[in-house]
């Protein structure tokens, strides 16, 4: 199966490799690139935190950076959402890590369970845009944090005609969407009558993601039985 991938660049090569173990055609259509912002990361690690939490392996590739390696204090803990994540940290030389299954609303519940008593906040490392769910639940939580946006999402451009052509080559039976943000960037720039779509199965990493499907494309869409990429892929 020829399958559209729309992931950035590095997370796209992971995805591509899982594929093609499975039998299938990766196909790539980058929607964003991260901008790293290595100041602020520098800025957050100096101030004074009981852990990590991360939400996304790009926030962790900031962290790779070698300016803010001799800031990252590895023996503190560190909370992931996702296995992959988690072993992105594990692969660094974090020593406690914690992976949550879900969203950031699970990793919020897994930290309340295992941060204890300390009045440090956590440092949450964040990208924009993002979905908030981590931040809200903490502050439900009432445990203190500190949110630093390290990186951001900014839009690969496609002329029209482009992005039309690359699409009809594609040849794609299914496309895989993993966020809500994604799912809203790819629609506003496709054309609502593309016929490279008709049939196209649109594999959604969450209801969230699915929400910001079209109506019109609405009944090509499925929604993985949990947030990760493993759920989303066995809907292949």
């Amino acid at each position: 199966m020829r399958v559209l991938v729309t992931r950035p660049e590095i997370a796209a090569a992971r995805t591509a490799g899982r594929l093609k173990a499975m039998g299938h055609e990766p196909v790539h259509l980058p929607l964003a690139k991260a901008v790293h912002d290595l100041p602020t990361a520098a800025d957050a690690l100096r101030q004074e935190h009981a852990a990590l939490a991360v939400t996304s392996a790009e926030a962790l590739r900031v962290l790779a950076a070698e300016t803010l390696r001799p800031l990252i204090d590895l023996a503190k803990p560190l909370f992931a959402v996702g296995e992959a994540t988690a072993g992105a940290a594990t692969s660094m030389g974090f020593s406690e890590v914690h992976a949550s299954a879900g969203d950031g609303a699970d990793l919020a519940g897994l930290i309340a369970a295992r941060s204890g008593t300390t009045t440090a906040p956590i440092l949450y490392l964040a990208g924009n845009p993002r979905a908030k769910t981590l931040e809200s639940r903490l502050a439900e939580f009432g445990i203190p944090f500190r949110l630093a946006e390290i990186y951001e999402m900014v839009a690969v451009e496609y002329e029209p005609d482009d992005l039309a052509s690359r699409l009809n080559n594609a040849h794609a039976q299914a496309l895989l969407l993993y966020s809500h943000e994604t799912a809203i960037r790819f629609f506003k720039i496709v054309p609502a009558d593309l016929a490279a779509l008709a049939g196209t199965r649109i594999l959604c990493i969450s209801e969230r993601t699915a929400d910001a499907v079209p109506a019109a494309f609405r009944p090509l869409a499925e929604i993985a039985e949990s947030p990760n990429e493993t759920a989303l892929l066995a809907l292949l």
